[in-house]
Parts: C-alpha cells; sequence; structure tokens
C-alpha cells in the first residue's frame, strides 16, 4: 500500500513538472525575429517635418495568425508601401517574410543650431492585432543593416536598433480590458546623422556678411556725407531682413531663438550701432572737433568689426558642437 502511494505521489511529481512546464511555456509571448537593411534616406523635408526611407524588413515567427501582411503597422510613418515581398517555410517550421518597404516618415526636428544641426531619424514597427502578451521582437544583428550610400547630403553619426514594450493609455476599446491600458511589443530603429554645413552656411549667409560690410564702408566716407551713409546703412538692413526670410521659409515654425535668429539679430544691431556712430562722428564735426571725429570714426570702425566677429565666431562654435535632438 505504501509502494503504491509512493508511486502515486512520484507519478503526480512527474505530471506537474511536465505539464506545469508546458502550461508556463504557454504563457509566454511568441517571439517574432525582426531584421532591416535601409537602402535609401532622401528627401528629408523641414518645412513639412517629414524624411523618405526606403528599406528591406524580414521576419522569421511560429505563428501564422500573426500575419504581418495585413498586421504589420508603422506607427510614425505618413504613408508606407509594400512594393515586394516573399513569403518561406524555413527548415525548423518558422514563417520567413521577407518584404521592401517605403515609407515617408514624420520627423520631430530640432533646428536651434540649423545648419550645423545633428537630427534623428526613427522608424518603428508593431504588429496592430496582437499586443505584449502574445508577441515580442528581437533583432536579427547579423551583418550590416545600412547600405554604404543609404545618406543623402548627410553623415551618419550613429545607427541604433532595440526592442522593447511600448505602453498605451488606452485599451483601443476592447471589452476584454478592465483597464484603458495595454502594451505592444515595437521594434525601433534611430539614425543620428549631421550634415557638412559649411558650404551650405555660407551659401545662406553670404548676403548678409556683405551686407554688413557695405554698412562699414560708412566709416570711411567723410562724416559731412551723412545722406551717403544714411543710404548704405538703410539699405544694408533691408538686406539683411530679406535674407531672414528667404532663409526662415525653408525652416518649421519654432518657439526658441535658433541661430539664423541669432546671426540676423546681432547683425541687425550692429548695423544700427554703425548708423548711431556716423551720427556721433557728425556731431562732432558740427561741434569743431574734426580730429576727435575722424578718431573716432577710424577707433569705432574696427571696435564693431573686432566685436562682430568674435560674437559669430562664438556662437557657430558652440552650434557646432550643439546636441543632437
Amino acid at each position: 500500500m505504501k509502494n503504491y502511494f509512493r508511486y502515486g505521489f512520484l507519478f503526480f511529481i512527474l505530471f506537474m513538472c511536465t505539464y506545469g512546464k508546458i502550461f508556463a511555456d504557454n504563457d509566454q509571448p511568441d517571439t517574432v525575429n525582426v531584421g532591416i537593411y535601409v537602402t535609401s534616406v532622401h528627401d528629408v523635408d523641414f518645412r513639412e517635418k517629414e524624411f523618405s526611407i526606403n528599406l528591406w524588413l524580414w521576419l522569421k515567427y511560429k505563428r501564422p495568425e500573426f500575419d504581418f501582411m495585413k498586421n504589420l503597422e508603422v506607427p510614425m510613418a505618413k504613408t508606407f508601401e509594400k512594393s515586394y515581398t516573399i513569403i518561406d517555410t524555413l527548415k525548423d517550421g518558422r514563417i520567413y517574410m521577407l518584404m521592401k518597404l517605403q515609407c515617408i516618415m514624420k520627423g520631430t526636428w530640432k533646428i536651434t543650431d540649423f545648419p550645423f544641426d545633428r537630427q534623428t531619424l526613427r522608424f518603428a514597427i508593431e504588429n496592430s492585432m496582437f499586443d505584449a502578451t502574445e508577441l515580442v521582437f528581437s533583432a536579427d544583428t547579423l551583418g550590416k543593416h545600412y547600405g554604404k550610400y543609404f545618406l543623402m547630403a548627410w553623415e551618419k553619426d550613429s545607427f541604433n536598433i532595440k526592442t522593447e514594450i511600448k505602453e498605451y493609455d488606452t485599451a483601443f476599446g476592447d471589452p476584454e480590458y478592465k483597464v484603458p491600458y495595454s502594451e505592444y511589443a515595437t521594434y525601433k530603429v534611430s539614425i543620428v546623422v549631421h550634415r557638412e554645413s559649411w558650404e551650405l552656411f555660407l551659401k545662406l549667409f553670404m548676403g548678409m556678411y556683405i551686407s554688413f560690410l557695405i554698412s562699414l564702408v560708412c566709416f570711411y566716407i567723410h562724416p559731412d556725407n551723412m545722406d551717403s551713409k544714411l543710404a548704405l546703412t538703410v539699405g544694408s538692413l533691408f538686406a539683411v531682413i530679406g535674407n531672414k526670410y528667404i532663409i526662415d521659409s525653408t525652416l518649421p515654425e519654432s518657439n526658441t531663438f535658433t541661430l539664423v535668429d541669432t546671426l540676423h539679430g546681432i547683425t541687425m544691431f550692429y548695423i544700427f550701432l554703425v548708423m548711431a556712430a556716423s551720427v556721433y562722428t557728425l556731431n562732432l564735426i558740427k561741434s569743431n572737433k574734426p580730429e576727435k571725429a575722424k578718431s573716432h570714426n577710424r577707433i569705432l570702425g574696427w571696435v564693431l568689426l573686432l566685436a562682430y566677429i568674435f560674437f559669430n565666431v562664438w556662437l557657430i562654435y558652440r552650434a557646432t558642437n550643439g546636441e543632437v535632438s
């Protein structure tokens, strides 16, 4: 009798160990292995806050109902299109899906240091039908994830891939959820980029700097010719304002004071100081102090030029060492 009891107890332990593990495994979400290869990032549009990305995406998973052909979601995409798809079955029974995606992604730009800005381009996927209790992602890290010339007009600083669980403060109307909260697995790619900016900087600001230099010609005109001096400074001032409006038309609206705003603001302020210096020297002439007027005229010209150069160099240096968005 004791032997029967002992054998029955051992059988019960064996049953619990075997089937308990099966039940526990059934509670675990299935893993979808995801890989990516970016072929092109282009049409980075600051005004519309978007960029285009072409890439190959492959997924390996067990459960056919995941069906990424129908359930693939690209959360930050304005539009995305599957232009090519292959579906196969691997030796281990998993489904292998390869697709080519062409996406227009919404971006969030930090333009404080434009055109020396660094940006982060983001791409992510989710499964729209299965939450994190049934599906999680793992990253396929073999090989490279981008082509040699996948960026246009930009330079890559880093290319990062991670998988995580994204939280939503809603149940999307599902009555099975008792609270308005859900979690979905997400596969994320972030590409930190910067551009070789000096040529673009000169193209954008050459007119502003030439306008400032033209205003400095006032210091080489005799103080009696006040009309000529005023004409030069006012013309330079309007040229700087026009240059600023042209650059602003290519950028999104910003609540912060950007490098573009600061450089144009300083230039307009210094042109005003040139005008004020001209008026001051004219008053010295009318006060019968011609020598003092010439001396002040020469000194003020150099002081304003050197101070302007100093502030420009400092602001540009700070922008080139700015943080990424």
